[in-house]
C-alpha cells in the first residue's frame, strides 16, 4: 500500500511532529503552525486522527501529546503491541518493538478471549544521561 497522501494540513502536522525534540500537544502543534493558516484546534485534531489511523503518529496518553512514529513506513504494517520509554528528567522519548512482550501479551489476550483494539506500554522513568 505504501505511505498515503496526505493532505496539507496532514503533511504540516506530520512535519511539526517529525522535526520535534519531543512529544507535542495539539495546542502546541496549533502554536507551532498559525503561520501556516491553522486556526482552530479542530484542523489538529482532524489531520491527527488521519494520521493516527494511518499509523505514521502516536498518541501519548499519559502525556496527552503525540509523536511521529519511527518505524519504516515502506509497506502497510500493523505496529501490534508498540511501546515507548519516556524520561521524566529531559521528557526524551524512545519508540521500540520487541516481538517477545508482543507474542507474551497476545497469548494472555488469547486465553481470556478478549479482543484487542490497541496495546500501547509507557514506560516512565530516566533516560542514561538523566539516571
Amino acid at each position: 500500500m505504501g505511505t498515503p497522501q496526505l493532505t496539507k494540513n496532514q503533511s504540516l502536522v506530520m512535519g511539526a511532529l517529525a522535526h520535534s525534540d519531543g512529544p507535542m500537544s495539539a495546542y502546541t502543534i496549533l502554536d507551532k503552525l498559525r503561520d501556516h493558516g491553522f486556526r482552530a484546534p479542530l484542523q489538529v485534531y482532524r489531520a491527527l486522527d488521519k494520521l493516527l489511523e494511518y499509523g505514521l503518529v502516536h498518541r501519548l496518553e499519559s502525556l496527552n501529546a503525540f509523536v511521529a512514529c519511527t518505524c519504516p513506513h515502506e509497506h502497510e504494517h500493523d505496529h501490534g503491541v508498540t511501546a515507548f520509554t519516556i524520561c521524566e528528567g529531559c521528557g526524551q522519548v524512545t519508540e521500540f518493538h520487541d516481538e517477545g512482550i508482543e507474542q507474551r501479551l497476545s497469548a494472555l489476550v488469547r486465553a481470556q478471549s478478549f479482543k484487542t483494539e490497541k496495546t500501547t506500554i509507557e514506560i516512565r522513568g530516566h533516560c542514561k544521561s538523566c539516571a
